[in-house]
């Protein structure tokens, strides 16, 4: 033991005696979490979507339309024709173009009885399309508000009644039941009006049958009050699960530039066995990777506000395997790699893959579906879903076991391959 402890002092002296390599590892993690989660954040206020939309109609209805989805503050309306409209989604500066197509006041009220529909074209950005579902929900609800305003009223209903009168694929029964309900609406319309003749005119028209309330479902296991959102708590677990890899990818490449100048062969000569001088490769790089990983969330919680809501104990359990792995990993890659430069640039590729994977740059919910399901295969997609449990979604110790129990499985895989595949020559 007092071998390892040595080597261990060794490694932890010789890595933080470099103080500029020590402070980027630290910095740059820093900067960019603090980027994403300024980017991210609940409390910036997203800007309308911007949209266009053509009158090819010019009725009441359809500038009602028009006037009702510009006052609609989720969305950034252009009024323009159609050609600008659509060259302007083609070059990226709108989200969609709506065109409202001539005959929509004449069509819209006899479509709601079985009528002909008027079809209105949306013009979108295929890059996106998230936006599209959005659009088509504002527009059906403004059109829905207003073509009920314009068909229930008096000279709506009276045009109704006429095009029943006069419409020849209805059956007799049909004919007189619609009649009776026109003549009942229009009853009570003019009973609401006498009613509300000396107060303010109301908006009329079909609204949604509901309201809601928001209310954000977190909170602490320590305090039973709802706490807000820190998006700077999952940047911070993205950014530093990100870079404590990339320091493991660089303890590797050390390991691969320490044989090929023959320093193996000289600890080799001493009498230290093999597994000796990997435990102390490995016990020093997870030692490095949880300081500096303790370190990064330390000026997190003190500049940004990011708060351990769930269990302290998980908590650390969640860095120690993460440092852990990140050991493990640096240990397969140099056991791996034939050459320094040949190894870099896999290990690279292999640490993005993963870091993707495991949601540190898109939340894992964005994923596709199947997506989601392969990422799960990924460590480092628990070891973020575990930071993000520990701290802004307050969940207790048990929620940090599984997570933990799986980064230790893979690094006792990693760690295997590595003892077994390890070259002690160059």
């Amino acid at each position: 033991m007092q071998a390892l402890f040595a080597l261990v002092r060794a490694e932890l002296r010789l890595h933080f005696s470099n103080r500029r390599a020590v402070l980027m590892s630290i910095v740059a993690p820093i900067l960019i979490a603090a980027f994403f989660g300024s980017l991210f954040g609940g409390s910036s206020k997203m800007a309308g979507i911007p949209i266009a939309v053509v009158d090819l109609d010019g009725s009441p209805l359809s500038r009602s339309v028009v006037a009702a989805l510009q006052a609609e503050a989720s969305l950034k309306t252009t009024v323009t024709d159609e050609a600008d409209a659509v060259a302007q989604v083609r070059a990226g500066k709108l989200r969609a173009a709506a065109v409202l197509p001539a005959g929509l006041g004449e069509q819209a009220g006899g479509a709601m009885f079985g009528g002909r529909k008027p079809e209105i074209a949306l013009h979108y950005d295929p890059s996106q399309a998230s936006a599209l579902a959005v659009v088509r929900g504002l527009l059906a609800q403004t059109l829905m508000q207003e073509v009920s305003r314009a068909t229930f009223g008096s000279a709506g209903l009276e045009k109704l009644q006429q095009q029943v009168r006069g419409a020849t694929g209805l059956a007799a029964g049909q004919r007189d039941d619609l009649l009776k309900m026109f003549d009942a609406i229009g009853k009570v319309q003019h009973a609401d009006a006498a009613a509300s003749a000396a107060s303010a005119p109301q908006a009329g028209g079909l609204s949604l049958p509901y309201a809601t309330r928001e209310i954000e479902a977190l909170q602490s296991t320590a305090n039973a009050a709802p706490v807000a959102y820190n998006s700077y708590a999952h940047s911070f677990a993205g950014m530093g699960v990100q870079f404590i890899l990339m320091s493991g990818v660089e303890l590797a490449l050390g390991l691969l530039l320490m044989r090929r100048l023959g320093l193996w062969k000289r600890l080799r000569a001493a009498p230290l066995s093999r597994a000796l001088l990997l435990g102390s490769r490995f016990a020093s790089s997870a030692l490095i990777s949880l300081i500096i990983f303790a370190v990064i969330y330390a000026v997190a919680i003190a500049a940004f506000g990011v708060r351990v809501l769930g269990s302290p104990a998980g908590f650390a359990l969640v860095l120690a395997c993460f440092s852990l792995l990140t050991a493990s990993f640096g240990l397969l890659v140099a056991a791996l790699g034939r050459t320094p430069e040949a190894t870099r640039g896999l290990a690279i590729l292999a640490t993005l893959l993963m870091v993707m994977l495991g949601g540190a740059w898109v939340p894992a919910f964005i994923f596709p579906e199947w997506l989601q399901t392969i990422s799960l295969a990924v460590p480092t997609r628990w070891a973020v879903d575990a930071l993000d449990a520990m701290t802004w979604r307050g969940q207790p110790f048990a929620a940090a076991l599984l997570p933990g129990a799986v980064m230790l499985g893979f690094s006792a895989v990693f760690m295997g391959i590595a003892v077994w595949r390890f070259r002690w020559e160059e």
